[in-house]
């Protein structure tokens, strides 16, 4: 529940609200109150602040998620597709992209320029089994490089996992 709120904001209205009310309480004479907004507020504000700056926003879902392969998660999910799906569906700070580090020991993200950029995901029932497709927007890595590292991918992902790579336009891969 707390991924889903983003702290960079709630600091940033918090803290705004805190300092206001310092600087007012400190222009009508209310020492108290000032202290309150200037010992509170004022840090809350840039902590707010820096959070925001470093934020990294939840990965949409591409289309809901129907009740059957809600149930089916429940049932057949992997750890590691659990993990990732919580991951990238809420508010991340001080990384520079979803999935940054697995993407990289795959060998699919050599620079930051380079790197694919989670842009979806969705979840869906393929042949009576729980599947969640991640969907990248791929400009730089050729979709030969990504059928190259399937196997590394099932590997890397875990047991139980397999990986199935779709070029559904231009540039963008999925797997799941």
């Amino acid at each position: 529940m707390l991924g889903k709120i983003s702290l960079g904001s709630v600091g940033l209205v918090v803290g705004g609200i805190l300092t206001f009310m310092g600087f007012a309480a400190y222009f009508t004479d209310h020492p108290t109150v000032n202290l309150i907004g200037f010992f509170y507020g004022i840090p809350l504000l840039l902590g707010g602040l820096s959070l925001k700056v470093t934020e990294l926003k939840p990965v949409p879902l591409s289309q809901e998620t129907p009740a059957q392969v809600a149930a089916l998660r429940d049932q057949q999910s992997t750890a590691t597709q659990t993990q990732i799906r919580k991951d990238v569906t809420r508010y991340r700070y001080g990384e520079r992209a979803h999935l940054n580090s697995s993407l990289s020991h795959l060998g699919l993200s050599p620079t930051d320029e380079e790197r694919p950029v989670l842009m979806g995901l969705r979840e869906e029932e393929i042949e009576g089994a729980y599947a969640l497709i991640l969907e990248f927007d791929s400009p730089m890595i050729g979709f030969d490089t990504w059928r190259q590292k399937r196997e590394k991918m099932e590997q890397f992902f875990g047991p139980g996992v397999r990986v199935d790579l779709g070029q559904p336009a231009e540039k963008k891969w999925r797997w799941h």
